[in-house]
């Protein structure tokens, strides 16, 4: 019912900026909490942040907490992950999800999620 498009992914420098766009088609985008998820290589994915659909309150992880923004524009069916001084470890594979009018603790964790992106990929070089 859903498709989420992402885009802005690349190789960058560490210490550098990149954002990232998941395009949502399908539904009534205003009414999905969104989320975005990484993925290193040998590891588990974790949540980096989410916008819950009602308040547009954000949660990020600690890990990522004043270097990384995630906003929405619902106008655009649009949410984005501001990734700056980036790190080494930020290195993974990012995917977005949606949750159909699902807050936080549910949104916590990727069962909450109704609908997922075909990740992209993130490199952060030195």
């Amino acid at each position: 019912q859903v498709t989420l498009i992402e885009s802005g992914g690349g190789v960058m420098q560490a210490g550098g900026s990149l954002r990232l766009s998941c395009a949502a088609s399908g539904g009534t985008f205003s009414m999905y909490t969104m989320g975005w998820f990484r993925q290193a290589p040998g590891k588990e994915r974790e949540l980096v942040a989410v916008i819950i659909w009602s308040a547009g309150s954000t949660y990020l992880a600690d890990s990522v907490k004043g270097r990384f923004t995630i906003s929405r524009d619902n106008a655009k069916n649009t949410v984005y992950l501001q990734m700056n001084s980036l790190k080494l470890e930020d290195t993974a594979v990012y995917y977005c999800a949606a949750a159909l009018m699902r807050g936080w603790p549910t949104v916590a964790t990727m069962r909450g999620y109704d609908y997922w992106g075909q990740g992209t990929q993130v490199t952060v070089s030195s």
